[in-house]
Parts: structure tokens; sequence; C-alpha cells
């Protein structure tokens, strides 16, 4: 086990390594910089650029080295936590994305635990109580929660809130507080607008999972050691919960390694609708505009928590499931 624990983590070292050069690759693929950008849109407003002005900035954002040169400085500045400079907001990538990446994790714990806490008991009750009137009733939930594109529903839960509660349409607080520091009533203005995107982003996995979950524990509950540990007399529920759950999470511990990016990340696209102050947005804007440093940080970002992700399912896995070894080799 041990051997196995060091190996992967040396494994991920180079991992990354090459990730990082991947990222800072395809980020260099357009043509220009953040400063030809800035040029373009400059003279499309019919306005004069300060090419001394551009000069100074290009060497002073090391826009004027190599690629190689400019990969380099950034990977060293990564290992010694530094995530760059930020052309588009005219400050640390640290400083930028800090608060964002706050409340990107706020949304998505909170919408990791609303996932979970809905599709369990409707995935066990479904898969428990097959083609029964609530099996039919909870499956058309399913198959609508499935089929309802994620910006349709923000949307549609804009409308609603703004009516029949009175929440401000867009935003993740009310206006006066975005600027403000944390306080409690901050924060009270958070949760007020936190469940719209919470219920948005998460219906669509809901679904899926209830889905997952049902196919998974059918399948379980008709192999024969369920049908044994009945007739030994160990009661239903107990049965259940003991052995054909347990052996029916086995993907949900391995999808750990794409849970953890999007608990940073977030939907891109329901951030946009609903103005949520997260990182989707950003990181399109660095990458329309450019800001290799913003958007090759977040990127890097997401590849450590993906490669660490997929470390602890397998951790995990090899825990729930004794079928699952760590180390190579056929048993008996």
């Amino acid at each position: 086990m041990f051997q196995y624990l060091i190996r992967r983590l040396l494994v991920m070292v180079p991992t990354l390594l090459a990730i990082s050069a991947i990222v800072f690759t395809i980020i260099q693929l357009p043509p220009g910089d953040y400063l030809s950008t800035l040029i373009a849109e400059l003279q499309s407003q019919g306005e004069t650029a300060n090419l001394e002005r551009i000069a100074f900035l290009r060497e002073q954002y090391g826009l004027d080295r190599t690629p190689v040169e400019q990969y380099f400085h950034w990977l060293f500045g990564l290992l010694q936590g530094d995530l760059g400079w930020s052309f588009e907001y005219n400050l640390p990538v640290s400083q930028v994305i800090g608060d964002r990446l706050a409340l990107s994790f706020l949304i998505a714990f909170v919408t990791v635990l609303f996932t979970y806490a809905v599709a369990f008991p409707i995935g066990i009750y479904s898969a428990t109580h097959q083609y029964s009137w609530g099996d039919y009733g909870l499956t058309l939930l399913g198959f609508l929660g499935l089929a309802t594109p994620s910006f349709l529903l923000a949307l549609v839960m804009l409308y609603l809130a703004n009516v029949w509660f009175g929440t401000s349409v867009g935003g993740l607080m009310d206006p006066e507080y975005v600027d403000a520091p944390m306080s409690w009533g901050k924060f009270l203005s958070v949760l007020e607008h936190l469940w719209i995107p919470v219920i948005v982003i998460g219906t669509s996995g809901t679904a899926a999972m209830i889905r997952r979950l049902r196919a998974n524990l059918l399948d379980e509950l008709q192999k024969q050691y369920f049908t044994t540990a009945k007739a030994k007399g160990l009661p239903p529920r107990r049965a259940l919960l003991k052995y054909p759950l347990r052996m029916s999470l086995n993907p949900f511990i391995s999808d750990i390694g794409d849970l953890l990016p999007h608990m940073i990340s977030g939907a891109a696209i329901v951030s946009v609708v609903m103005s949520l102050p997260t990182n989707g947005p950003m990181l399109l804007s660095a990458l329309r505009s450019q800001d290799m440093y913003l958007a090759g940080s977040f990127l890097m970002i997401e590849a450590v928590l993906i490669v660490v992700g997929v470390f602890l399912s397998d951790l995990a896995l090899a825990a729930l499931d004794p079928r699952i070894r760590l180390h190579g080799g056929a048993t008996k």
C-alpha cells in the first residue's frame, strides 16, 4: 500500500508538468497576445495606441520573450506560489481569483450536498419499487431534469425568484454588498441568493445520478449474494445498505476526479446567465482577451484538482470494494 502511494505521487509530478506545457502551448496558439488584442480594440474604436507605452508594457510583462522563456518563467513562478500577473485587471492573479475561488467553492459544495441529498433517496426508492407509480413519476421528473437546458432553467428560476420571493435577478448578493467586506448581512444576502444557482446547476446532475443509481442498484439486487443475505435472516433494509448499495457506489466514487474541478470552475454558462461572480465567466473572459497567466492559472488549478481527485478516488474505491486491489498480480 505504501509503495503504491509513493509510486502514484511520483507519477503525478511528470503528469502535471506535461499538462502545464500543453496548457501554455494551447494558450499561446492564437496569434498575437493581450497587448495586440488591446491595440486592435483601440483602433476599432478610432483611438490611437501609444506605441512606446505598448512596447514598455510588452517588456514589463515579458511578452517580448520567446514562448519557451515565457513558459519557464511562468512554471518557476507556479512552483514558488506565484500565479503570475493579470494583464486585464493589472493585478496579481492570486488577488484576482481569490474571492471568486471562495464563492465558486461555496456554490459547488452546496450543489454537491443538494445533489446527493436528493438523488440517493429517490434512486434507492425507484430501484426498490420498480415499475410502481412512484417509480414512473420520479423517472418522468428525472427525464425532464436531463432534457431541460441549464440556461433555460436559470431564466425561469430567476423570474420565479423575483416574482414569488422578491429576490433580485442575477448575482449572488445584493448590490450594496458586492464590494463590501464580509459581514453578517453579506452572509445572509449570499444565502438568500444561493439556493437559485444551486437548484439550477444541481438539477441535471441530480437527474443523471438518480438514473445511474437506479440502474446500478437494480443490477445488484438481482445477484445471488443479496438473495442469500435475505435468506439467512438479515433484515431487508440492512441487507440493502450493507451489500447492493455499497457495490452501486463505485461509479460515484470514481467521479471524484471530475467532482473536484467542478467545485472550482462551476457551470460557466449558468454563471454568465445569472451574473454569478464565479470563475467560469472570468476564465472565458481571460481566454478571449488572451490574458494568458490568468487563464493558465485557472486551467492548472483544475488540472491539479483532477489529478488529486483521481488519486483520492482510487484510494476510496479500494477501501469501499474489497475486490479492487492496489497491487498487480493474479489472486486465487
